[in-house]
């Protein structure tokens, strides 16, 4: 956060604020930081400090609109794959279902089981 305090800062502040050795290793420090992007600042090798670039504001610019309009769309997204996976089977699954007819021709199959089996347990009691 020292590049959020510090405009300008030399690479012996740093290293008496880090308590480090030397200012090559604040240095060195700097640069790794500088090169993963952790920090934003230019290094004056020569003049032996560290400038830090102007942050700009984020939200003056398109990029939250942008990354919102992103999730946004994502999440639309996956609702219209969801309601599609819901959607019926095509006429292809019905080749296996029962006909109406043969659905009716079972019931009374069973109707008659039942019958017989009724009357059987009549029988028994008699």
């Amino acid at each position: 956060m020292m590049n959020l305090s510090y405009s300008r800062i030399s690479f012996a502040d740093i290293a008496s604020k880090l308590q480090l050795d030397s200012e090559e290793d604040a240095e060195y420090i700097v640069a790794k930081a500088v090169r993963d992007s952790v920090i934003e600042a230019n290094i004056e090798h020569d003049k032996g400090y560290m400038q830090s670039k102007d942050n700009m504001d984020v939200y003056s610019t398109r990029e939250p609109q942008a990354a919102f309009h992103q999730r946004i769309a994502f999440c639309l997204d996956i609702h219209n794959q969801s309601i599609k996976a819901m959607r019926f089977p095509p006429k292809s699954y019905n080749k296996d279902l029962e006909s109406a007819e043969e659905r009716r021709e079972r019931e009374q199959q069973d109707m008659e089981l039942a019958k017989e089996m009724a009357d059987e347990d009549d029988d028994g009691f008699q």
